[in-house]
C-alpha cells in the first residue's frame, strides 16, 4: 500500500470512528435515592463496557460519582443546588462553588456543563427564579476565570413555561417570564455557546385514548393546521412546540438538550399509564430516535442530546409507586425491560 493510500484509509478510518463517537448522545439522569444501589465505580464501568450511554447527569455534584467517573471518557453535567442559587449571584461565592465543586475533578472527569438549579421557574420561589440567570452568568465568568471555558452553563425546565403548547406551531412562553426571564436567558445561552434544557414528559401528557401517541406506537396522528403537519408522537409534538417559543423571539437557533424524559414501568393502580409495555415502548422508541438523528419535522435532522430518566429504581424516592420506578435498571444492573442501549 502506497504512503498516500495509506494516509487516506487512516483519515477515513478517523473520520468514521468519531462519526460514531458523536451520534450516540444517549444520557440518563444517575439519582441515587436507594438504599440498595452498586457503588459508583461499579456503575461507572458498567456504562462504559455494557452499554451505549455516554453521558450522565447527575442533581447535586456529588464527589464520589466525579471521582468514579474519572477517565471513563462519559460526559457529565453536574447540578448546582436551587438554594445556591441567590449565593452565586456574587463572584467570590461563583468561583469558591468551582473550586470546591469542579477543580478537583476536571479534567479527569469530563465535566461539560453545570446546571444551574432544576425546574426553577415552576419553583415559585421568587429568590431563585429572579436571580437565576444572574447566576448563572456569574457561574460562567467563574468558569472562565479558572480556566474552564469547555464547560457550559445552562438550567432545566419543565414545558410548565408554555402558556400554549398545541397545536405545536403555537407554542409560546408564559407572559411575563417570556420576555423578562426567558428572552434574555436564550440571548446568554446564544452567547456562550450554550444549550437551551427542556424536560418534555409525554407521560405527564398521558390520557387513555391518546396512549399510543404519547408512546410512540402506531396511530392516526394529530394534524397541525398551520404547518399542514401530522404528528405521530407527542415527543415530537412538545419538542416542536418549544421550539415554536423560542423561534417566535428569534433564537430558534440555540440548541436544545433533553434534560430529563421518561416513562415509569410500574405504578399505583390508578396509574394505568404505568405499564412495563410503556416505558420500553417510549424509551426503545426514543433512543432509536436520538440514534438515527432524524430530529423533528419542525427541526428536521436536528441532533439532540437526551437524558433518560432514569438509571436505576430508586427505592428511598417519596410520592406514588410510579416514582420509584422511572429506571432503566433494577440495581443489580438488570434491565427492567430492552430500551435498546445494552451493546451486544
Amino acid at each position: 500500500m502506497s504512503t498516500r493510500s495509506f494516509t487516506a484509509l487512516f483519515l477515513f478510518t478517523s473520520f468514521i470512528l468519531q462519526l460514531t463517537a458523536t451520534t450516540t448522545a444517549i444520557g440518563v439522569n444517575y439519582g441515587t435515592l436507594g438504599n440498595n444501589l452498586p457503588p459508583h465505580a461499579v456503575v461507572a464501568d458498567f456504562l462504559v463496557t455494557k452499554t451505549h450511554i455516554d453521558r450522565i447527569k447527575i442533581f447535586d455534584t456529588n464527589p464520589e460519582i466525579l471521582r468514579a467517573f474519572a477517565n471513563s471518557n462519559i460526559s457529565v453535567t453536574v447540578t448546582a443546588g436551587n438554594g445556591d442559587i441567590p449565593a452565586l449571584t456574587k463572584l467570590d461565592a461563583a468561583r469558591q462553588w468551582v473550586a470546591t465543586n469542579i477543580s478537583p475533578y476536571y479534567p479527569q472527569t469530563r465535566i461539560i456543563r453545570v446546571a444551574v438549579g432544576n425546574e426553577i421557574l415552576q419553583s415559585a420561589v421568587n429568590d431563585w427564579i429572579y436571580n437565576l440567570l444572574p447566576a448563572m452568568k456569574t457561574l460562567n465568568q467563574a468558569l472562565i476565570d479558572a480556566g474552564f471555558k469547555d464547560i457550559k452553563v445552562s438550567t432545566p425546565h419543565t414545558l410548565g413555561f408554555l402558556e400554549a403548547s398545541e397545536p405545536p406551531s403555537e407554542g409560546r412562553f408564559i407572559v411575563g417570564y417570556d420576555k423578562q426571564i426567558i428572552a434574555p436567558m436564550l440571548q446568554f445561552l446564544r452567547e456562550t455557546k450554550s444549550v437551551f434544557m427542556i424536560n418534555p414528559y409525554p407521560y405527564f401528557g398521558y390520557s387513555p385514548e391518546m396512549e399510543n401517541y404519547a408512546v410512540f406506537k402506531a396511530n392516526q396522528g394529530v394534524y397541525d393546521k398551520n404547518t399542514r403537519i401530522t404528528y405521530f408522537n407527542m415527543f415530537d409534538a412538545q419538542m416542536d412546540a418549544v421550539y415554536s417559543a423560542m423561534k417566535k423571539f428569534g433564537y430558534g437557533d440555540v440548541p436544545i438538550v433533553v434534560a430529563e424524559t421518561g416513562w415509569p414501568s410500574a405504578g399505583d393502580p390508578d396509574q394505568p399509564a404505568c405499564a412495563l409495555e410503556n416505558a420500553r415502548s417510549f424509551n426503545w422508541h426514543l433512543v432509536r430516535q436520538v440514534k438515527a438523528r432524524r430530529g423533528t419535522p419542525l427541526m428536521p435532522n436536528r441532533r439532540f442530546e437526551g437524558y433518560i430518566f432514569a438509571l436505576f429504581n430508586e427505592n428511598l424516592k417519596p410520592g406514588p409507586t410510579a416514582e420509584r420506578n422511572f429506571g432503566l435498571f433494577y440495581p443489580d444492573f438488570t434491565p427492567v425491560y430492552d430500551a435498546g442501549i445494552m451493546k451486544l
